[in-house]
């Protein structure tokens, strides 16, 4: 990951936190919801805490997944 991303990625994750835990899911139910294809409970993991960057493909199974617009990822709070 490119540390000049690194605090995007951490708001990206907590976001990605967020709505997952507003949604009662595990990480695991999370990965099952984004199909064979998605990101393992592990990846997961390491997105929702900055330690890996992913694709925005991902990002956009992530969403769905979430029942979200993609755009909800990126929203920054101050």
């Amino acid at each position: 990951m490119d540390i000049r991303h690194h605090k995007e990625w951490i708001q990206i994750g907590l976001n990605i936190l967020h709505y997952r835990k507003e949604q009662r899911l595990t990480q695991q139910q999370l990965s099952d919801l984004c199909g064979e294809q998605g990101p393992s409970r592990n990846y997961i993991q390491r997105i929702e805490t900055g330690a890996s960057s992913c694709s925005l493909d991902t990002l956009i199974d992530l969403a769905k997944a979430l029942n979200i617009p993609l755009y909800k990822l990126f929203e920054f709070k101050e």
